[in-house]
């Protein structure tokens, strides 16, 4: 069977942790050669990138596997960063309403997800229902990779 995937190594500063971190995630291969790749992974701590984004990575000695260099096309998928504040708030609530407005979510432990609001998702219903829940102190949230497309979708409004 041929191999589709690698996993890439990411490096970047995290917001929320607030220092440079190391986050492995599979990439689908486009062009091995190349150094391109699809992203197939939702980023948890805030690396400027989104699901299926294309990107380039390379093969760094030191690390001894492929690490990402740049973004070279966006998806106009976004990333979204949800930290649950309400003690015993049950997460999969909120994961089941994204879901329901076509947001796909990862969960790092109780209290974290990272998730993934599709191109053609309009992110002003999504983000008002964020909104809804940071106005109630049950979470807070962060944008760490906002499409122009979900951009552009939250200025119409």
């Amino acid at each position: 069977m041929a191999e589709t995937h690698k996993k890439i190594l990411f490096k970047y500063y995290s917001d929320y942790l607030e220092e440079t971190v190391s986050e492995t995630m599979w990439a689908e291969i486009v062009d091995l050669e190349k150094g391109l790749f699809k992203l197939d992974n939702i980023p948890f701590f805030g690396a400027l990138i989104a699901t299926d984004d294309l990107f380039y990575a390379e093969l760094d000695e030191k690390e001894e596997r492929l690490v990402y260099q740049k973004t070279i096309e966006s998806s106009g998928n976004s990333i979204v960063q949800i930290l649950i504040l309400e003690k015993d708030f049950d997460k999969e609530i909120i994961i089941e309403k994204l879901k329901a407005l076509n947001c796909l979510s990862e969960s790092l432990n109780d209290t974290f997800l990272a998730v993934e609001i599709a191109r053609e998702t309009d992110y002003s219903i999504v983000r008002s229902v964020l909104n809804e829940y940071e106005t109630l102190s049950v979470f807070e949230f962060a944008e760490p990779c906002l499409s122009e497309k979900h951009r552009a979708d939250l200025l119409k409004n």
